[in-house]
């Protein structure tokens, strides 16, 4: 699976969030760690804070911090902020669709979605931190 950049960002600074529970981190300390752009970082800043997954702090010491639980927020409830992971249903219609080898095709990819959908689900904040700390390396991340 391809994700957008934004959909990226938006993993790299929630888990940088929930990483620090209780303390604020501004934009421009996510941007440095992870070497992306402000600008970027604070659109996708605004998306997670109109679904409730982090809060903005204003004043002296301000920043953004998590508001959700490590242990029940999964990839998939970010994932679904900036990507499609619905059914194909939502879909266009693709050509070739209404043939016997198109229907055939269309179950395995539908069956395809749902193993991914199910895959996503299924994965924490709090395992993917836990993944991050195990294979932990000195030095600085990059986004890639």
């Amino acid at each position: 699976m391809k994700l957008q950049v934004a959909t990226r960002i938006a993993i790299y600074a929630v888990c940088e969030l929930a990483a620090r529970p209780g303390k604020q981190l501004s934009a421009g300390e996510i941007a440095d760690r992870f070497d992306i752009s402000v600008n970027h970082l604070g659109k996708v800043l605004r998306t997670l804070g109109r679904a409730g997954m982090v809060e903005a702090c204003r004043g002296v010491g301000g920043g953004h911090r998590f508001r959700g639980n490590p242990r029940r927020v999964t990839l998939l409830d970010i994932i679904e902020l900036f990507e499609d992971v619905g059914p194909r249903a939502r879909r266009s219609p693709e050509p070739g669709a209404a043939t016997h080898a198109g229907r055939a095709l269309g179950r395995v990819v539908d069956e395809i979605d749902d193993m991914t959908r199910a895959t996503l689900a299924s994965i924490t904040l709090a395992t993917v931190l836990k993944m991050g700390q195990r294979g932990r390396r000195p030095g600085r991340l990059r986004a890639e």
